[in-house]
This record gives C-alpha cells, structure tokens and sequence, in this order.
C-alpha cells in the first residue's frame, strides 16, 4: 500500500496500489500520516519524495470507498474527510521539505496531494485536475490549499469546470513547480532533493515553513509581528550561529559539510 526507501537524507514515500491508480484509500492515508510523523522525529531524514507506483500518481479518493460510505452515518461521513484533510496538513506543516515526483495522472485528490507538497516536479506527459464536481461531488478539502497557492481567477477556472490540464499548463499557472520530460524526472527530483538536504539547514527550513503556512491567515501588522519574532527565534539557533561563522570564516556550514 506504502513502501518506503530511506537512501541517504531522502525518504522516498511510494504509493503503492497500481491497480487503483494509487487511489487515496483510509489505509493509504493512515500510512502516510504514520509515515511522514516519523519522519519529522528522524534527524537522518531531511527531505521526503513522494511518488506512484505504476503509471499513474494518484487518481484522488477511491471511488468503491466512497461509495460505501453513502450509506454510513453523517459521524462516519465526517471523520472519514477528517481523516483525510489530516494528510493534507501533514505534509503542508511537515518541519521538513516535500517533494511531489508527479510520474503520472495527478487527478482530483491526487492532484491536491501534488500541489499541496513544497516543490511539484511533473512528468510533461501527465495531466491534472480537479474533477469532483463532474461526478457531483466537491473539491472540499483540495480548495483550502489551492485558493492559497494560486490567484482566485486560477482557482475557480479549475475547480468549477472540473477539467483536466497539461503538465506544462500546470506549471503555467503555478499549480505545480516545473514540467520536466518523464527521461529527466528522477534525476531533476534527485537534484533538488540534494540540494536541499546539503545546501539549506534543517532548522532554517522548518522555521521558513511555519512561516508560509501561518501568514496567510493573519492581518498585516499580525503578520508582521508573527515574523519578528520568529526572526529573534531563529538568531539564536545553533544552525544560524553556524551558518553566520562559516560564511565570516569562508568555510563551509555543518548541514554542508555532513556533519549538521
């Protein structure tokens, strides 16, 4: 249903159900929020890929699944979406970056798990989309994430009409961070995960993700605060105390050197 393979600092996150196109069942999900909550407690682990197994990403919800629960009580209804929008924000204020490898079809749910990760890297032959409201249900959860990330006009051309798009398209508008040839896709995600687990320290990173998810929300002089106080907070963190004497000594800085 999962696999995982730990190489190094990346943890690459497999979703592994071909038959279903990688549908997001409650198994599934349960997986990935057991997963990703290890990993953020795992100091050898300072990126994490996630991927699909076969030709596809993710097809979104799993259907069968959803149609069983027609019949639960509104309070299994409920919990089932919780469960769900629990993943999302997982991986949106996960410490640690998240790399989507969009190696196929990111549809309806599977698109919001792409879009919803730091960095979407596509295979060009891919297509994506919202398409909930064609089969009469609702872009719920994925809208919270997608108003966030691209501009209203964007959003409601996609959510409402239900369409798919082209990899290229994607990137585009913004969905999604670049289109790359399927030939290039390992190697441009392996790329800038080493980037990232080499060039930038773990505790910078963590800090610059709590602040991209809190400052939407707050009023400009709340905003502003907020930063303040976390840039008082990260002066005195062993990593900028590091960073500031490597870059005055001309050196390297630990996260650099391996030794972070």
């Amino acid at each position: 249903m999962l696999t995982t393979d730990h190489s190094g600092a990346v943890l690459t996150l497999t979703l592994n159900r071909p038959d279903k196109r990688n549908a997001l069942s409650a198994g599934l999900v349960g997986a990935l929020k057991t997963a990703l909550a290890e990993a953020a407690a795992d100091d050898a682990v300072r990126v994490i890929v996630l991927t699909g197994a076969g030709r596809a990403f993710s097809a979104g919800a799993d259907l069968a699944a959803l149609q069983a629960l027609q019949s639960a009580s509104a309070e299994a209804n409920l919990a089932d979406s919780e469960h769900l929008a629990g993943l999302f924000e997982a991986i949106y204020r996960h410490p640690k970056p998240v790399i989507a490898k969009v190696n196929g079809h990111a549809i309806a749910g599977g698109c919001g798990l792409a879009a919803v990760c730091d960095f979407s890297v596509v295979a060009e032959d891919a297509k994506l989309g919202f398409t909930e409201t064609r089969i009469g249900f609702v872009p719920a959860i994925v809208t919270v994430f997608v108003l966030r990330k691209l501009g209203e006009a964007a959003a409601r051309d996609l959510l409402l009409r239900g369409h798919v798009i082209e990899a290229n398209e994607a990137a585009r508008i913004g969905l999604v961070t670049r289109a790359v040839p399927a030939e290039h896709l390992d190697g441009t995600v392996d790329a800038l995960a080493h980037e990232l687990a080499t060039e930038t320290s773990a505790s910078a990173l963590a800090l610059t993700k709590q602040l991209l998810a809190d400052v939407p929300g707050m009023g400009f002089s709340e905003a502003l605060s907020h930063a303040a106080r976390l840039n008082a907070l990260a002066r005195a963190t062993d990593d900028c105390k590091a960073g500031v004497a490597a870059f005055l000594g001309k050196t390297d800085p630990p996260w650099k050197r391996g030794t972070a």
